[in-house]
């Protein structure tokens, strides 16, 4: 059994132009110590499946079966998930450290009403001073308001918010975005030394590079589905989908070489279309892609394109 499976997972948000399928028909599964990065453009579903996981979902409705540690965690009553597990079992390092830290509080205050929001009824300061040591911060730093702290230190903060309670775990959503490289290559080491130790990451970026050192599997999102999904390895060795070869050709190497882009631009996600959604920017196109590809099995996960129809 896997630690974390999840079986046609869709998300929509209804408006009154129709409903928007920001995630449709996800499937991926992890087993316990595994780590998998979620990749693609901007408003592709990748903020959208993390909050699903952690049923944070605002305004949105979320259908199809999601198994954490032999629990279906979809069909749980909210109160009930909330006490045994949002933060105790499954946390989120939320996009955008500068604008999720109250400016009004110190740090330690903000942590105090996390533990006061899940019901803790343990030794708060220890706690605290254990979050505080995983990331590698003094406690001095519980003193400050957040203007009083760097980007790298916000990022650490949230971070180390999110690891209170010692979840095995953690959907981290963009951590190192909008932060220099030195100390992005401080998170990255960091989110590794959290791996190493046992907790496992779901970790949502736009840079492929970052997920070749973190990530066990890779799901490549595009126009809210998982157009391929596979180990890493794999992903980076042998990318079948043409999006994903795209995005991998779109690094800069030390080889040299200019950079490709993808030209055009990802389809509305008004309503589900019934083609494949990459028909528009796709080098590939066949008959076939004016239907909707399903998921053809590759070595390690699967595919969503008609070219490995019979492979």
């Amino acid at each position: 059994m896997a630690f974390l499976a999840v079986n046609g997972l869709t998300s929509r948000y209804d408006s009154s132009k129709g409903s928007v399928y920001a995630v449709d028909d996800v499937d991926f599964s992890l087993d316990d110590g595994e780590s998998i990065g979620i990749a693609g453009e901007s408003a592709c579903g990748k903020s959208t499946l993390g909050l699903s996981i952690i049923r944070m979902l605002v305004g949105g409705k979320t259908q199809g079966e999601i198994i954490f540690d032999d629990d279906p965690i979809l069909d749980i009553d909210e109160n009930i998930f909330n006490e045994k597990f949002r933060w105790k079992k499954i946390s989120m390092v939320f996009q955008g450290a500068m604008n999720s830290l109250d400016p009004v509080f110190t740090i330690n205050e903000q942590f105090l009403e996390v533990l006061k929001q899940h019901n803790f009824e343990g030794h708060s300061k220890q706690v605290i001073s254990d979050a505080m040591s995983s990331v590698n911060l003094d406690e001095n730093v519980l003193k400050k308001y957040p203007h009083e702290l760097s980007g790298g230190m916000k990022q650490r903060v949230v971070i180390a918010m999110a690891l209170l309670l010692k979840p095995k775990f953690v959907i981290a959503d963009e951590p190192t975005t909008a932060l220099d490289v030195l100390i992005q290559a401080q998170i990255v080491n960091l989110l590794k030394s959290l791996k190493k130790s046992g907790m496992s990451f779901m970790l949502i970026t736009h840079d492929l590079a970052v997920l070749s050192e973190i990530a066990d599997k890779i799901g490549i999102m595009y126009g809210g589905q998982m157009v391929e999904f596979g180990s890493s390895q794999e992903i980076y060795k042998n990318p079948k989908h043409p999006y994903t070869q795209g995005l991998l050709e779109s690094i800069p190497t030390l080889k040299g070489g200019k950079p490709k882009y993808i030209k055009g631009i990802p389809p509305s996600l008004l309503e589900a279309p019934t083609q494949c959604r990459f028909i528009d920017r796709c080098p590939l196109v066949i008959e076939k892609c004016k239907q909707l590809p399903p998921k053809f099995k590759t070595d390690t996960g699967y595919v969503r394109c008609w070219l490995y129809e019979d492979k």
